[in-house]
């Protein structure tokens, strides 16, 4: 299909991920420009619209998408507002990248689900940007081609060097591990049917309030058992590591076994201080694959199924977290047609 001029996209919230989109769409991608930005902080959204050519400020999503040099649409503002804007979006056609989550649970990301449904084609990518990761793909790749046989386990590290004093235990499942619920059901192509969650002894470096770090079992509808080491006070930087287990073999990604330095009695090498310098490419490559395709009228990557499957997969682990290690089963509705 012949693509369609240079695409000129909302940017919903510019917080920390909605200006590096900013960013992202001006600097680094190809194809798209940032027509408008929206924040409720008037003085905020009017300073990065000055830094951008021909960027409308609004403090009004639907005032954004109302314009008519909006051609698509990315939400990044707090996931409490992702559903009314992602239903303005449907009732003006524009296609979506919506950030995780979806919608903050079960119930409203159904409910986007059955709005986009109804209109009988999709519009929204979600933003699951470890599906963009290199190592991801080749991981992925190395699965579907059958070599190593069915995978039987996934173990997975997930840490974070520090986090803001407000961050809960729920968060713990809601922000951290939803990125492994999301890449267990993409690595797997099954669905996780059951969530149990386990606490060893809390770390001294955990603020007040905070059990860290976690121990999340899955289970999935292949008969697959899936682990993750979430541990948020690590204190020594950002890793993301996987490792699966197969019939013939093992593989993992997410070492950085980029450059070792060998000095003075010492050796290795660096290790991402945070989420954003770790899945830099991953966001660029997710953000140039949405405009590539929505400038094709297409619409690739996560759907609004895998955001409502994140987010039952995420109420059944906050129960399990909170009831102290018992098996909490995940509830889903018969997946639609529409994204099968």
């Amino acid at each position: 299909m012949t693509e369609r001029g240079t695409l000129g996209v909302a940017v919903i919230g510019t917080g920390r991920m909605g200006a590096d989109h900013v960013r992202r769409i001006n600097d680094v991608i190809s194809g798209a420009r940032v027509a408008a930005v929206v924040d409720i902080d008037a003085d905020r959204v009017k300073a990065i619209a000055d830094g951008v050519d021909a960027c409308t400020p609004y403090t009004d999503p639907a005032a954004a998408m109302a314009a008519a040099d909006v051609g698509a649409v990315l939400i990044a503002s707090p996931g409490p507002a992702h559903e009314a804007a992602l239903l303005t979006a449907f009732e003006r056609g524009l296609p979506v990248l919506c950030e995780k989550p979806l919608t903050p649970d079960a119930a409203s990301a159904l409910r986007v689900l059955r709005a986009e449904e109804k209109l009988g084609r999709r519009l929204v990518q979600v933003g699951f940007m470890r599906r963009y990761d290199a190592e991801y793909l080749k991981l992925k790749a190395l699965l579907d081609d059958g070599r190593l046989g069915r995978t039987l386990m996934l173990h997975n590290r997930h840490r974070n060097a520090s986090v803001p004093p407000y961050f809960t235990n729920a968060n713990l499942i809601n922000d951290s591990v939803v990125h492994e619920m999301d890449v267990t059901r993409w690595l797997l192509d099954q669905e996780i049917t059951a969530v149990t969650v386990l606490r060893p002894a809390r770390s001294s470096n955990a603020p007040e309030g905070l059990d860290d770090p976690q121990f999340v079992i899955f289970e999935t509808d292949g008969g697959a058992l899936v682990d993750v080491e979430i541990n948020v006070t690590c204190g020594f930087g950002y890793q993301v590591q996987a490792e699966a287990v197969c019939e013939n073999g093992t593989a993992r990604i997410g070492e950085a076994h980029g450059m070792l330095v060998n000095s003075a009695g010492h050796w290795g090498g660096s290790i991402a201080p945070d989420f954003v310098e770790r899945f830099e490419d991953a966001y660029d490559r997710e953000v140039q694959a949405w405009v590539d395709a929505t400038r094709r009228g297409e619409v690739t990557g996560p759907s609004c199924w895998d955001g409502y499957a994140a987010a039952a997969v995420c109420e059944a682990g906050v129960l399990a977290q909170a009831e102290g290690g018992r098996r909490v089963e995940v509830r889903l509705v018969e997946r639609p047609a529409l994204y099968r």
